[in-house]
């Protein structure tokens, strides 16, 4: 099966890179076809009594500073790849916002690793993967 609009969620953990070297792979099988990382990264909440507590702005930016380094990063690894793609960043709730963007841009498979940098929050929510397959109405293949 050959792949035309490849979306491939990027966190920059070990897993995700296992994703990228395979969504790699499929784009050197196919050289017409089109590559798009995205990185979606979320402000931190804190949740106190009825409400949300509000985050400093340093905090938030440390966030935004973190996700530029990661989309640097899957940049670089593209590049001694030798393989072409874009990469993109969203703020958001990940797995909303990487099917949105699948299907926004037409994406006609979704590559993701098992496991990202979620902690906690992924086993009280559910993994982003997890969710990923659930909803998509596209191919969805994971990497372990």
């Amino acid at each position: 099966m050959v792949f035309q609009k490849i979306l491939l969620a990027y966190d920059g953990s070990d897993s995700s890179n296992k994703a990228l070297a395979k969504a790699a792979e499929l784009v050197k099988l196919s050289p017409e076809s089109e590559l798009i990382i995205l990185h979606v990264y979320d402000f931190p909440r804190f949740y106190i009594a009825e409400g949300f507590a509000p985050v400093p702005d340093s905090v938030n930016m440390e966030f935004v500073e973190l996700a530029n380094r990661t989309t640097d990063e899957a940049k670089r690894r593209l590049d001694e790849m030798g393989v072409s793609g874009k990469v993109e960043l969203a703020q958001g709730a990940a797995a909303e916002v990487i099917l949105e963007n699948a299907e926004s841009q037409g994406a006609d498979v979704i590559v993701v690793g098992t496991r990202g940098h979620g902690g906690i929050r992924e086993f009280v929510l559910g993994s982003v993967s997890h969710n990923i397959v659930q909803h998509a109405r596209i191919p969805v293949l994971v990497v372990k």
